[in-house]
């Protein structure tokens, strides 16, 4: 057995002998026998104190002490009276996990270690600011709330400020949380004078030089990546499928045996396919720790029901519980204790609440329900299982696929769902995830920044918050003349006002809204949109891809047609739309990258067999391939189905949703259902005829397709935003229009996609 002053690879570690006497003693009394490949890696770059790193590695990996080693070093040997480090997380929950970890180390050292979010109580806040120094462990929203009430005592809050780490980095990349976090640690440097090195820690992301350029804005080709090179775990896959088919009892006879006062039994009242993979998942994951992800809070619900529901009727202690951000704070700790608990089995039922770093103990295997919304979520989730020693990662996947009939759609004889399942594995297993994203212009974030920055200062001219936020800051895409276009709106609605002397100062909204609790977050959760028919309410959805008056929806099992949108009631009046049956799968999990649907189009024209396909998922499997032959997919990408044609693009929802806009500004109604674009009432040579007009003529610019749609405003602040403004943060997050001009063009040529050929040419 080797020492802790041996690396993983069994060599004399230097980093270990770099690290302070007393953080060797408390390496050698925790019993490790060696430092892992990322802390080997990260300690002596971090010891330096003046070099951004991003650390790179799986959960359980010791991101987290691959930094804090160093860091605690550097604050021991500071001469500064007061040196600190800020620590910056996406969740409260994750934090008062860190602050657990840290506290026991940090006692002994005699270095102050204080949580700072809406939970904690202000002795421990104050005492912080007394002597500002230490470890303080925050999130944007209290950072946020930090700058803005202590603006004029910043510099010396933070005079000893060495480091700052984000942890997590990926949950913050291409959102406005992240945009928030990224000017929040610019104003930080902006106030110092001085840039603050910043530590990122993060799983694997594709690309990522990307993620560097996230960290450190202008300066990602100075950061320092560290990506561990320790072998992966070993990961034990299976994917079994079911069949959607209807409950035991027709809806008229539930509703009968209801109306007289009879107990309908739930397995006459629940879909056969949901209620089989109910008892599978009962059956295979009783007994151990699990955590099962169905991509939606409603199945969340629903799988709970049924889990619970199955131990009820054995008379057995429930194991399933549910974790979803909807549900009170209680209810979540409540799951997260019975996950940690050794005194008996638990298994959570979770969205992506739980995918994130939060200590829930070791899991066995993580189910997945469907797809997952990305392949680095799903390679982030599979990072909670398998943490033992020796141990497998393990991933059971659940697909339920419609039974074939003459009228089902082909996606669904496509077999959607499956497909995309097996195309993230393969690529999972390839080490292949979607890029990072972090080109969009958040103006939203920008108002919120802007507001945030007159309130830390107590008033900024024009020129000096263009130069922090802009021109130096971290929306180094917004233009002088935009940011003009962003004052002089904002002054119209009374959020700014300038006084005589060219101060910005909060108009009368914009100090209610600063004044209110809710203005230290730069992000909003989905709302439910009510989807209305004949004055009939038929449910709430939350509404995230374009739409415009006209476009179809699919809803309770069918297709809809748009005829009313009304964003300020959150309203949507819709009429059944004539045609085919809706697919099953409605490709609303998440947004697809080009090569996700890449990877699905291999698998279908692969005759090869899939290894990990239990007998019911191979069948189905096989006619997929079967129907992709039948309309030769392989060389066809528009194709007649009935009075419906199908584009068949195999690029990302991004590209689909962009064509389907070029398709209406030519009066042609046209819908994006994942797999590919629906063309109503379209003829096969028409439709060509229009994609050779789309590939060929002049490209129009992003912010014009935007102005089709009814719900862009999707980010927390763009009802601030003027209309232009609003197309412009739209198209830059949302649409991509070289990408669609030269998916039309190969469309109308009824050439496929050479993208999909291989894996080279692929990450964008």
């Amino acid at each position: 057995m080797s020492s802790p002053a041996s690396s993983s690879s069994g060599q004399a570690s230097s980093s270990f002998h770099a690290l302070d006497e007393r953080i060797q003693r408390w390496i050698w009394q925790a019993g490790w026998t060696e430092l892992k490949d990322a802390q080997e890696r990260a300690i002596p770059i971090i010891l330096e104190g003046t070099r951004d790193v991003i650390i790179a590695a799986a959960t359980a990996s010791g991101k987290t002490e691959a930094a804090f080693l160093p860091i605690l070093t550097k604050l021991l040997r500071d001469e500064h009276p007061m040196p600190c480090a800020l620590y910056v997380s996406p969740l409260k929950a994750l934090i008062n996990d860190q602050w657990g970890r840290l506290e026991t180390l940090c006692e002994s050292l005699e270095v102050q270690v204080t949580p700072w979010h809406g939970d904690i109580s202000d002795t421990k806040k104050k005492r912080f600011l007394k002597h500002p120094r230490g470890c303080i462990l925050i999130t944007p929203e209290s950072l946020e709330g930090l700058l803005m009430n202590r603006g004029q005592a910043l510099k010396g809050i933070f005079d000893g400020l060495r480091f700052c780490v984000v942890d997590e980095l990926h949950a913050f990349i291409d959102t406005e949380r992240g945009k928030q976090m990224q000017s929040l640690l610019n104003r930080i440097d902006f106030a110092l004078k001085r840039s603050v090195p910043r530590i990122g820690l993060s799983a694997t992301l594709g690309e990522m030089r990307l993620a560097a350029e996230f960290l450190r804005p202008g300066a990602g080709d100075k950061v320092d990546i560290i990506e561990s090179k320790e072998a992966g775990q070993e990961l034990k896959v299976l994917v079994k499928g079911y069949l959607d088919l209807p409950p035991r009892l027709p809806d008229k006879e539930i509703q009968q045996q209801e109306s007289q006062g009879l107990l309908v039994e739930k397995e006459d009242e629940v879909p056969q396919g949901v209620l089989a993979i109910s008892e599978q998942l009962f059956k295979t994951l009783r007994g151990s720790n699990n955590l099962i992800f169905p991509n939606s809070r409603g199945k969340v619900e629903l799988y709970s029901d049924l889990l619970r529901w199955q131990c009820e009727k054995l008379g057995v202690p429930n194991e399933f519980w549910p974790h979803h951000g909807s549900l009170s704070k209680d209810i979540r700790e409540e799951a997260e204790a019975a996950l940690k608990s050794k005194e008996r089995p638990a298994s959570a039922v979770c969205t992506t609440t739980l995918e994130l770093g939060i200590d829930i103990g070791a899991v066995k295997s993580v189910a997945q329900i469907g797809p997952a919304p990305t392949v680095a979520s799903l390679r982030q989730r599979l990072g909670r299982s398998g943490r033992r020693k020796g141990e497998p990662a393990i991933l059971r996947s659940y697909n339920l696929e419609g039974e074939i009939t003459p009228d089902t759609p082909l996606s669904d004889q496509l077999r959607e769902g499956l497909v995309q399942t097996i195309a993230q594995i393969r690529l999972l297993a390839k080490g292949w995830y979607e890029p990072p994203r972090i080109s969009g212009k958040h103006f939203s974030t920008l108002i919120q920044q802007l507001l945030s920055l007159v309130a830390q200062y107590g008033g900024a001219t024009a020129a000096q918050a263009w130069s922090v936020l802009c021109e130096s800051g971290v929306f180094p895409g917004v233009t002088k003349e935009e940011f003009a276009e962003l004052l002089r709106g904002l002054g119209e609605k009374d959020v700014l006002m300038q006084d005589s002397t060219g101060l910005l100062l909060h108009g009368g909204l914009g100090e209610k809204l600063v004044n209110h609790y809710t203005f230290y977050a730069a992000f909003t959760s989905d709302e439910e949109f009510r989807i209305v028919s004949g004055g009939k309410t038929l449910g709430s959805v939350p509404v995230s891809r374009p739409l415009e008056v006209g476009s179809y929806v699919i809803f309770a099992g069918r297709r809809w047609q748009v005829m009313g949108f009304y964003p300020t009631e959150k309203l949507i009046e819709v009429v059944p739309a004539k045609g085919g049956k809706p697919p099953l799968f409605d490709g609303m999990v998440g947004k697809v990258h080009d090569r996700v649907r890449a990877e699905m189009r291999a698998v279908l024209s692969d005759t090869a067999p899939v290894s990990f396909l239990d007998k019911q998922a191979v069948e189905l499997l096989a006619e997929a391939r079967s129907t992709y032959a039948r309309f030769n997919l392989d060389n066809e990408s528009v194709i007649q189905f009935g009075n419906e044609a199908r584009i068949f693009t195999w690029c990302g929802d991004w590209v689909n949703d962009t064509l389907a806009l070029m398709l209406a500004k030519k009066d042609v109604k046209a819908t994006n259902e994942g797999l590919c674009l629906v063309v109503f009432n379209a003829e096969r040579d028409r439709l060509r005829d229009l994609l050779y007009d789309i590939a060929n003529g002049k490209p129009p610019k992003p912010e014009d397709l935007a102005r089709l749609i009814q719900n862009k405003a999707r980010e927390k602040w763009d009802g601030l935003l003027t209309e232009e403004l609003l197309c412009k943060s739209f198209a830059s997050s949302e649409l991509d229009v070289p990408g669609a001009i030269a998916a039309a063009n190969l469309a109308a040529c009824g050439i496929i996609n050479p993208r999909v050929r291989g894996d080279e040419g692929l990450g964008r």
